[in-house]
């Protein structure tokens, strides 16, 4: 079989060199662009042989063939048309999947390997809100040897890899913080003696992530409802303060910059929060003057857009459990684009329960339908079914 293009990574292409074969032996040639193909023809070694000519002649058009298709792809990776990806996803490295662009990215920095329901339902919802953009899950518990195909024992797998733009990766931080101010901190920090790390980790790779490859950050709690227009923004949680739970920028970004700058000058692991939405806070006001929201404005400071809490906060923290309630009339959400669940703040830990009838029941049948489907609705089939005792 003839494989003349290859792809080693988004914006290279390459044209591998066959041999004509007479005799037991190997004549090589090359023919690097369409024209030296089509003008400067290989030379025939016996033109009395009719076959040898009509053989030259295919090879010239399977590489014409090729070449265009090496084109086209590039053309695909410029103007942004991520269905079409020439192999499969599974044999793209996370550098790969990054470099595209415009990436939704998340995180997920314990240990664990099933995403719970929530988290399947905030990457299924990115991913349908966002069909032509990567949608990335990074786990830490994950190994590069870790099968993740249809056949995962994990039902969240199998659900998320069979979403054409969703690509789970291992997350590998000392990659990650290779060349940003954040690889020293984290060659020299100690995880066991950090309190905090799970979060602190989280907040450190989401910074290195979006400053590499740009694109749009989001909690594994964030439950997308439309898209975002903003390319540089920041998410306000409340007038004059900024979360982390969810921002974009594009790559290389100087605030994005100065915050890991930041994140390791004012280092301190004991203060939660230090290293995420305060230092976000503290990082637009050495820019930016910050005043209260009035309606549903969005403030803009320098090119970076300070989006209104009704973008993703509608239900504050302290109101959080009101999405795990019945509502007389459910809200619209017609101001915003996405909807933080306060994860953090359920340590009763509500979950979603078919037929409850709860606003996060029906946030779940509008944006995450599959998730809804698989994970809600026939859990209980599935612990029918599962072994009565394992031990």
């Amino acid at each position: 079989m003839l494989q003349t293009v290859w792809v080693s990574s988004p914006g290279r292409w390459a044209l591998r060199e066959p041999a004509c074969h007479r005799g037991g032996k190997h004549t090589s040639w090359k023919c690097r662009f369409v024209r030296t193909i089509i003008q400067r023809p290989c030379p025939r070694h016996d033109t009395k042989r009719p076959g040898r000519a009509r053989m030259l002649k295919k090879i010239h058009i399977c590489l014409c063939f090729f070449f265009i298709s090496g084109i086209l792809y590039e053309i695909s990776l410029l103007s942004g048309c991520f269905s079409y990806v020439p192999m499969s996803k599974h044999f793209l490295t996370p550098e790969q999947v990054l470099n595209l662009g415009k990436s939704i990215i998340f995180l997920e920095t314990t240990e664990r390997l099933e995403p719970p329901p929530l988290v399947s339902c905030s990457v299924e919802s990115a991913a349908r809100i966002y069909q032509d953009r990567p949608i990335i899950l990074f786990m830490k518990g994950l190994t590069n040897e870790t099968a993740l195909d249809m056949s995962s024992s994990y039902a969240a797998f199998s659900l998320l890899s069979s979403m054409k733009n969703v690509f789970i990766f291992p997350l590998q931080m000392e990659t990650v913080f290779q060349e940003t101010p954040l690889l020293q901190w984290y060659n020299q920090v100690v995880p066991e003696q950090e309190k905090n790390w799970v979060h602190v980790s989280s907040d450190a790779s989401r910074l290195a992530l979006i400053w590499k490859y740009g694109g749009i950050y989001m909690d594994t709690d964030v439950i997308s409802i439309r898209p975002i227009p903003e390319e540089s923004f920041l998410a306000a949680q409340k007038s004059r303060f900024s979360s982390n739970g969810i921002f974009g920028f594009p790559a290389h970004h100087k605030f994005i910059w100065d915050c890991m700058e930041n994140f390791v000058l004012k280092y301190n692991g004991n203060i939660w929060g230090n290293q995420g939405p305060f230092l976000m806070t503290r990082m637009l006001k050495t820019i930016c003057n910050l005043t209260d929201f009035k309606g549903t404005e969005d403030h803009s400071c320098q090119n970076i857009s300070f989006l209104n809490p009704q973008r993703f906060y509608p239900i504050p923290y302290p109101a959080w459990g009101r999405y795990y309630q019945v509502w007389d009339k459910s809200p619209s959400f017609n101001h915003s684009y996405a909807l933080h669940l306060w994860n953090f703040m359920n340590h009763n830990r509500k979950a979603v329960v078919a037929g409850s009838n709860t606003l996060a029941e029906k946030l779940y049948k509008a944006y995450c339908p599959t998730t809804y489907e698989d994970l809600i609705q026939n859990a209980k089939l599935r612990d029918f079914t599962q072994p009565e005792d394992v031990a």
